[in-house]
């Protein structure tokens, strides 16, 4: 029986496949593809990050996220190298690509891991051809030019900036509710945006949503991003935290054009799909010259394309 989570897109030959993953804070995302470049499967675990590391507790979480994604790529075929971006990968990697290698029975020389974003900015250009700005949980801008140099502005976490990020939009309507409540209690009550963040953290009360924003992992947290959405129409509360999310994200593409000069720029990412004014808004804050397009990102396609090519 197949996994749930698991979507077979058709029979998978015995052929050289690669994997693809693409970990972030919300959803771990896999693909399987041919030598071809066709994508055969395609799934989602937990999310996930390289920054669980940190922590015992974190570890045994990923690791675990790993073991249920490899047991439902197997369900589909086996593949013999993988490529892995993961959100708030630094570049020591040994750990985690034995226990990927270990999982899915490759060797370890046929794993290669990198940050999340490179596989995502591959998805959307070549190198030296734009400017990919990313908002999932987190938000970062990121270029990689003609020399395969990848250079960044924002992605510095949840903690210190990320905004635009989804996170960042749940900590403002978190931070906006409890200001006007210091000032007026019970002014929740005729809020919508209130109402909704409410609903999704269970009660009313302070301790309903010190517990949500203190203990939940990020990406946990990032999803509340959603229910500000929902109400962006009726709240103008909502709608104005969302018109400065395309700000901070505009900020970030600039960023890199007074490093680099003007180059198309590509939105992607979850949290920037939430609601049509997040890009508009990012769109009046740019240049009319500087070109803006948003894509649904597919990194992790992208990745097992890569993991594919018969020549890696």
């Amino acid at each position: 029986m197949l996994s749930p989570y698991t979507s077979a897109i058709m029979d998978i030959p015995d052929t050289h496949l690669g994997l693809g993953i693409d970990a972030g804070g919300t959803q771990t995302r896999w693909a399987l593809a041919d030598a071809a470049g066709n994508v055969v499967a395609e799934g989602h675990a937990a999310g996930s990050s390289a920054l669980q590391m940190a922590s015992r507790d974190g570890r045994e979480r990923l690791h675990a996220v790993f073991a249920a994604l490899a047991q439902d790529v197997r369900l589909h075929g086996q593949p013999r190298r993988i490529c892995a971006g993961l959100t708030g990968f630094g570049g020591d990697g040994q750990v985690l690509a034995g226990w990927l290698a270990g999982l899915l029975g490759v060797a370890a020389t046929d794993v290669s891991l990198c940050n999340d974003i490179e596989i995502a900015y591959l998805d959307a250009f070549a190198p030296g051809e734009g400017y990919l700005v990313y908002a999932g949980t987190g938000s970062i801008a990121a270029f990689i030019d003609a020399d395969g140099t990848f250079h960044r502005a924002g992605g510095r976490g949840v903690v210190l900036d990320d905004g635009g990020g989804g996170f960042w939009i749940a900590r403002e309507a978190m931070r906006r509710i409890w200001r006007r409540e210091d000032e007026a209690p019970g002014a929740w009550q005729q809020s919508p945006l209130a109402h909704a963040v409410f609903d999704h953290v269970g009660g009313s009360d302070w301790s309903h949503s010190r517990q949500f924003i203190y203990t939940r992992e990020r990406g946990e947290v990032g999803q509340l991003a959603l229910a500000v959405a929902q109400c962006a129409d009726t709240d103008p509360d909502a709608r104005e935290i969302l018109q400065q999310a395309g700000q901070e994200l505009a900020r970030l593409a600039l960023a890199l054009v007074a490093r680099f000069g003007p180059r198309p720029v590509v939105l992607s990412g979850r949290a920037a799909a939430l609601h049509p004014s997040i890009a508009q808004a990012m769109r009046k804050e740019l240049p009319d010259k500087l070109a803006l397009d948003q894509r649904t990102a597919r990194p992790h396609v992208a990745a097992a394309r890569l993991a594919a090519r018969p020549n890696v």
